[in-house]
């Protein structure tokens, strides 16, 4: 059955986070790469399926946080190979049908960047303003209470000029001031820049956070402390109400830049270039503002609802629903259930949700996006606390992707050691030791990766959830011409479902399909199938 001729290939697509440092090693030195991407994409193209990947940051950087602290915003690492890896990377992704979307890291950069380099140097400095700087409070002290990602105080104290300058994560990372036209213009020459390298769009990191209040005023202080954070950031986060550190008005003035330079490049390439948005988790009525009011916003600010919701029938039809009735006209909806900074799946709900969070994903309306790995049920890796080398500990949701049951899981060439730990149960978690087994978790992704593209309702259909309850999700998606079940056991006991009409299996959890038509739909605990129904 045909595409929807009238979607875009991102409404369409299935995209794959790719963290290159745990993905595959090409150059021998324990640490993945550009060219190890290029290595894997039949893998991602063929054997898997999906339409596009997301690369997270590749650029030069210390490292404090894992190339999120970038000194130079349009080169390539060498740790991750040169700028002709990246050249070759995209070709062959492109020669494959693969899209390729490339982390863009507004906020800050790292503090060895020449340009804070400059900026710290003086107060007279050309580029001085590039960066958020302030005086101390009146009384001596940072000039506000806001408080960093990563804990403590965001702004860090600069004996050489007498000033503090914001730096909302790691010390090192300083934040760059949007309010400068000459920081702005830079920033968006960086996009150009790869936009003109062949780069199919853009991940924006911490979108909200590139306006703040421009007096600096303090955050309002929470009476009663939030508990309810799975990620391993935001030690602080929950003291405060952060209505003044981020989510000013100007932040969508600011995105509506960078999606003039996309739709730009769009018209003159007549390739359509995407924009992703990492968007905190707030109400939806703030969240729907990332999507701009004429068109000029970003295509997918993410949705990490279903990361903090609770794993029931009740929460995450909530959730479904709320995106759904939030969206603006002609906006797309979108899904995410794991990334680079939160706790693996199989970690956070357990092993025998994951095969029900797979259907889930890939069958409601919306574009959704893998995180590496998670194709295989991976869990966290623990490598104990002496091992971080993140000091939030993330680094046990990135070890190197498991490719064969060799020693080294195949990361990398045959003895070398990787920069963490292969996985010890190489023999089940590997992708070519669940390539074998008809039944496994990577073979269950393959199966609704493929149906998603094949089935119309699916891929572009209406969304209704038509129960949530017992135990279980079940909702429908339809078009005028297709109508389709998704039933999700989500509970520790079976439960048997009435069908509103007759219907044909295309698929469950445990991988069969296609069997007789039935009226009533049995589900073992923790399992979910997908059944077309007979017409009207």
């Amino acid at each position: 059955m045909a595409v929807n001729a009238a979607q875009e290939w991102w409404q369409t697509a299935v995209i794959y986070e790719v963290y290159p440092r745990s993905f595959a090693d090409a150059s021998g030195d324990g640490i993945g790469d550009l060219a190890g991407v290029t290595s894997k994409l039949d893998y991602l193209a063929n054997t898997l399926g999906v339409d596009a990947i997301w690369l997270c940051p590749f650029y030069p950087s210390p490292q404090v946080d894992f190339g999120y602290d970038v000194s130079d915003f349009t080169a390539v690492d060498p740790v991750f190979g040169t700028f002709g890896d990246f050249g070759t990377l995209v070709r062959e992704a492109h020669g494959r049908g693969l899209r390729v979307i490339i982390d863009y890291i507004p906020n800050h950069s790292s503090d060895q960047h020449p340009w804070f380099t400059g900026s710290r140097s003086s107060l007279d400095h050309p580029k001085r303003d590039w960066y958020v700087w302030a005086d101390p409070a009146p009384g001596g002290g940072p000039p506000s209470n806001w408080t960093s990602e990563m804990g403590g105080s965001a702004w860090q104290f600069d004996a050489a000029t007498g000033q503090y300058y914001l730096r909302s994560f790691h010390p090192e990372q300083p934040d760059l001031n949007w309010r400068s036209a000459a920081l702005r213009q830079a920033m968006l020459g960086v996009l150009e820049f790869w936009l003109g390298h062949g780069a199919d769009g853009i991940r924006i990191d911490v979108a909200h956070m590139l306006a703040k209040h421009p007096e600096f005023a303090d955050n309002p202080v929470r009476e009663q402390p939030l508990r309810n954070f799975t990620d391993r950031q935001h030690p602080d986060f929950d003291r405060q109400e952060h209505l003044n550190d981020r989510l000013q008005p100007e932040v969508h003035e600011y995105l509506a830049m960078m999606r003039r330079v996309l739709d730009d490049w769009s018209a003159r390439s007549g390739r359509k270039r995407v924009a992703m948005a990492e968007v905190e988790v707030m109400p939806w009525d703030r969240w729907s503002r990332f999507f701009g009011r004429r068109d000029d916003g970003v295509h997918l600010p993410f949705n990490f609802r279903l990361i903090e919701a609770d794993w029931s029938p009740q929460a995450l039809a909530a959730s479904v629903e709320g995106q759904e009735a939030a969206l603006p006209l002609g906006a797309w909806p979108n899904y995410v259930l794991q990334n680079h900074d939160r706790a693996r799946l199989a970690t956070r709900l357990g092993l025998r949700h994951v095969r029900n969070a797979a259907m889930l994903l890939l069958t409601l309306r919306g574009t959704p996006t893998l995180y590496y790995g998670e194709e295989l049920g991976l869990a966290d890796l623990p490598v104990g606390q002496e091992r971080w080398l993140d000091p939030l500990g993330r680094d046990e949701s990135r070890a190197p992707m498991p490719w064969t049951s060799e020693p080294g899981g195949g990361f990398g060439p045959l003895g070398v050691s990787s920069w963490l730990p292969p996985y010890p149960d190489l023999a089940t978690v590997s992708v070519a030791a669940q390539l074998r087994d008809p039944g496994s978790v990577l073979n269950l992704y393959r199966g609704l990766i493929t149906m998603r593209r094949s089935t119309p309702a699916l891929l572009g259909g209406r969304y209704e959830t038509v129960k949530a309850e017992d135990g279980c999700l079940c909702y429908l998606r339809s078009t005028d011409e297709q109508e389709v079940l998704v039933a999700l056991n989500l509970g520790a006991e079976s439960a048997s479902i009435e069908l509103p009409r007759p219907g044909r299996l295309l698929l469950d959890t445990s991988c069969h399909r296609r069997q007789a038509q039935r009226k009533r739909l049995d589900l073992p605990r923790y399992s979910g199938a997908i059944i077309e129904l007979d017409p009207n």
